[in-house]
């Protein structure tokens, strides 16, 4: 996949209420999951016990932490864009954030990117994007947010 090379302010002025991409699919794996749980201590067995959430889940199978495929935005982010001459980002923060559907393991997921706003904040860049995380072969994304990223260009 091509990422989109943006070189500057500019750049990022003349894409304002543009889809800018969408990554490729990524597979959440049970391993994935598992490492998540031991890093955050929430080993909540919808997403670490394969057997009891095959009979006891809703889902009838594990399901990934919403804040495990949150972690994810960034990468998924700069998979789809490419940002030169920059010095250092910042994740900012999020917005309008709502967890709309699980993913269950071995799902299929990707990110839909469309830049919302940017601002120049006495020579900060700040962006504000729309992202969706599509699971593959569901209408219902697992969520959707506005992510602020601040650029500081050289």
């Amino acid at each position: 996949m091509t990422r989109r090379i943006i070189n500057n302010y500019g750049d990022f002025e003349a894409l304002v209420g543009q889809e800018i991409g969408v990554s490729e699919y990524i597979t959440i794996t049970q391993e994935q999951i598992n490492l998540f749980a031991e890093a955050t201590i929430d080993h909540q067995w919808i997403h670490t016990d394969p057997a009891r959430a095959a009979v006891e889940s809703p889902f009838k199978s594990t399901i990934a932490h919403g804040y495990l495929t949150l972690s994810m935005l960034t990468y998924l982010w700069f998979s789809i864009v490419d940002v030169r001459n920059v010095k250092m980002v910042v994740n900012y923060g999020l917005e309008q954030l709502r967890f709309n559907q699980p993913v269950l393991v071995n799902s299929r997921v990707r990110a839909r990117v469309t830049l919302v706003s940017v601002a120049n904040l006495r020579g900060i860049t700040k962006i504000q994007v729309k992202i969706v995380l599509e699971i593959e072969g569901n209408k219902k994304p697992a969520y959707d947010c506005i992510a602020t990223f601040l650029y500081h260009f050289e």
